[in-house]
């Protein structure tokens, strides 16, 4: 960008210092300072130099990087910080309750300005040299500043050649400032931090929700040790097509997002290949790549959150964090242990928005634990302090490192059970115990809670391709498939179950439904095959064996829903529960067979192990040793 090289003798009678015009602060004040690595520090640094002679000054902020030195005890009587998200700068003195949070969806924060309900006596902001046109840009940060220069009754602007020139809605006219105050200083900068393992766990589950062609939005919410989890699934992104960025914050992840052809915006339904952000916050090379580039729209928030701009978009995916998250699907972002944490920010914008895109999807994260692993951050009842953010109502994906639960229009139980899947293993049992203390699931289903567990199921996940090009998936039971395998066992023919029960019954009771969900991984397998649905899957077939500690072998059985027979489907699982009884060191298989029933003999005299069998009456025994 052209600056106009004389716009020093231009705008003179605007110019100032940064101590002169900090003269004009008086107490009492409401001042506003610019976000994150768009803080006007040397603004900042005079206005803090005047501590001893202001006396209660409010300073209202989004959050700012610098070290926010007003937001001290030893000047506490001259500065009170309110800030609409909690940032580790100002964090102590709100949580100590001598500053303030204003907890707010970030959406609505420009009406506050707007309507003359938060009125700003002074606004300090940091812009680029004015064009040969006279606009100036607000850089890296717009999101609540723009409206903040609308509605302040004294603007002033650091004027600095470093801050980057952005396209969008960054521009502001150099006569809707009032001081101008020439300064030539690095901008801020914040390194993408390396996140623990937990983190990166979580986003690569996340990863796996994110089809091609959607459009992304990364919340800019921390979780304590664990950093902003959402932008962990970033570099796990790079076998997806065509998606598109849609968030309040960019960081430097992006760059290689962009140049590795995966964030083409192509398919956005708005903004089409455009990344809309409202502010930055990186380094110099992401500072250098936005600058000027036509590819990035910053825009202010009432716009880049806006729940019917967001729900424009198909396949919009929004990830987010939930700080604790109660078994009926209540979540609290903004309070650890009962205290201020973070902030609301943008989540609430970006879960209802995507709630309502066509095919898209809401998704919280969230650790199992607290970083000391001393607590489940899955709980029965939210700790005291902490707000419902996202209500029961509306969530839908929950994600840990432990895997993803889908609760929306789940009943309590269902929620109950796929989010105990996903907590930390140490805590499912009193997890389960306390929700059926709590009448959360029947209570005759206490007994289960004795040794509940949920695999890590990794070695266990397979695909099948059959002949008519259908792709069959393959994992463990969980706790959540009740539902489904009640589904399979009614859906099966006369013939089928009495095959496999060797009886002509014609209903099941819970408990023999629950018995085939509920099991004891320690020693015993169930592996269940599924095909995608509009609803979430269906359970087409079931394989599983049953371990003899004694003998060290495994009664192995299996159930294939009628429509699906004949495909090859028997002999698959029959293989791929042998790899995994070999894999734990069991010696072989037992099975039962029917006499007439030729194609399950058929899966095992040909199964490539040592077989023997004996007729008893009906029934083919058949031995198998690995």
């Amino acid at each position: 960008m052209d600056y106009d090289s004389n716009w020093r003798d231009r705008y003179k009678e605007m110019l100032s210092t940064a101590k002169k015009a900090m003269k004009l602060v008086r107490s009492g004040n409401r001042v506003f300072i610019g976000t994150g690595c768009g803080e006007p520090t040397e603004l900042v640094k005079a206005l803090t130099a005047r501590s001893s002679e202001l006396a209660d000054v409010e300073i209202v902020q989004l959050f700012t990087r610098g070290d926010a030195l007003y937001a001290q005890k030893s000047h506490a009587a001259s500065f009170a910080v309110n800030s609409f998200f909690i940032g580790r700068n100002v964090s102590d003195m709100i949580q100590e309750g001598l500053g303030n949070y204003t907890p707010i969806l970030l959406s609505n924060i420009p009406e506050l300005f707007n309507s003359g309900q938060l009125p700003l006596d002074v606004v300090l902001i940091q812009v680029t040299p004015p064009n040969i046109n006279g606009k100036v840009s607000l850089g890296i940060s717009v999101d609540i500043i723009r409206s903040a220069v609308e509605n302040g009754s004294l603007i002033i602007a650091q004027v600095n050649p470093q801050m980057v020139w952005t396209m969008g809605d960054s521009l502001v006219d150099v006569y809707d400032l009032d001081i101008l105050v020439p300064v030539d200083v690095p901008l801020m900068e914040r390194r993408d931090e390396d996140l623990p393992e937990t983190s990166l766990t979580i986003g690569k589950n996340v990863a796996a929700l994110i089809p091609d062609g959607a459009t992304v939005q990364f919340g800019l919410g921390r979780t304590p040790g664990f950093g902003r989890i959402p932008h962990a699934a970033i570099p796990f992104l790079h076998d997806k097509k065509n998606l598109g960025i849609h968030c309040e914050m960019i960081t430097d992840a992006i760059i290689d997002l962009v140049e590795s052809g995966v964030a083409t915006g192509l398919r956005k339904s708005t903004d089409r290949g455009k990344i809309v952000t409202s502010f930055c916050m990186g380094t110099k090379k992401i500072y250098n790549y936005v600058n000027n580039n036509p590819l990035f729209c910053f825009r202010p928030t009432d716009y880049v959150n806006d729940v019917n701009i967001i729900s424009e978009q198909t396949k919009m995916v929004a990830i987010n964090v939930g700080q604790e998250i109660d078994l009926t699907g209540q979540v609290c972002t903004d309070a650890v242990d009962g205290k201020f944490y973070s902030g609301i920010g943008g989540l609430v914008d970006f879960n209802r928005g995507a709630a309502r895109s066509r095919d898209g999807k809401t998704i919280i994260v969230v650790p199992s634990t607290s970083l000391d692993g001393k607590r489940s951050r899955i709980v029965v009842n939210l700790s005291p302090g902490a707000g419902v953010t996202i209500t029961r109502g509306t969530i839908h994906y929950v994600v840990t490192e432990y895997g993803v639960a889908y609760l929306h229009g789940k009943s309590v139980q269902e929620r109950v059970m796929a989010l105990i899947s996903i907590a930390h293993p140490r805590y499912r049992e009193q997890l389960f115990q306390a929700a059926v203390k709590a009448h959360y699931i029947r209570p005759e289903m206490a007994d289960v809670a004795t040794g509940f567990t949920v695999p890590r199921d990794d070695f266990m996940r397979t695909t099948m391709l059959l002949k008519d090009g259908t792709q069959v998936y393959f994992r463990s039971i969980q706790p959540t498939d009740e539902p489904r395998m009640k589904d399979l066992l009614y859906d099966l023919s006369k013939e089928t179950i009495y095959y496999r029960f060797m009886s002509q019954q014609s209903k099941f009771t819970h408990k023999q439904i629950r018995d085939f969900v509920y099991i004891d991984h320690r020693k015993d397998v169930a592996i269940v095959g599924t095909v995608p649905e509009a609803h979430g899957e269906n359970i087409i077939c079931v394989g599983r064996y049953y371990l003899d500690e004694e003998t060290n072998r495994a009664e192995v059985a299996f159930i294939i829903r009628d429509d699906w027979q004949n495909q090859g489907l028997g002999t698959f699982l029959y293989n791929h529960l042998a790899d995994v009884a070999k894999r734990n060191g069991i010696a072989g298989f037992t099975a039962k067979v029917l006499r007439n029933n030729d194609r399950m003999q058929t899966i095992f005299i040909h199964a490539g192990h040592k077989v023997s069998h004996t007729l008893e009456k009906d029934a083919y025994s058949f031995i198998i040793d690995f």
